[in-house]
């Protein structure tokens, strides 16, 4: 997720890839991205994880193309669920400790409310 602070932008503080002085409603963003740069190790491990999901799911189809038996197809399909339920965390984990934490810090109540909404929305969501 978004750095904290970035040297390439001494006017503002950036987080999120939004201007701090210039935050507008973030539904705005989210669809295009309003995160600017997910933390380096956070990215290479997600991008490692998504890889070896991608293995499994490939795997699952093999596995249905093959007739395999029913309930060991299930069992993959609840570890493939779960590996994903990781790297969902680890995603929810740096948004938390970069965004929220920047939100928090920064005094804007709008800002604070906007952000621990978002966060909860996304939980309430992962539930279903």
């Amino acid at each position: 997720m978004a750095m904290l602070l970035f040297a390439a932008c001494p006017a503002a503080v950036r987080v999120c890839g939004l201007a701090h002085s210039n935050v507008p409603d973030l539904a705005t963003y989210t669809l295009w991205g309003y995160v600017e740069d997910m933390r380096k190790d956070i990215k290479a491990s997600v991008q490692k994880r998504l890889g070896r999901i991608e293995g499994q799911v490939r795997g699952l189809s093999k596995m249905v193309e093959e007739d395999r038996y029913c309930i060991d197809i299930v069992t993959q399909i609840s570890a493939v669920r779960a590996a994903l339920r990781r790297v969902e965390e680890e995603v929810l984990r740096d948004h938390v400790a970069h965004c929220v934490e920047h939100a928090i810090a920064s005094g804007n109540k709008a800002d604070q409310r906007q952000k621990i909404t978002e966060l909860m929305e996304v939980i309430g969501r992962s539930d279903r």
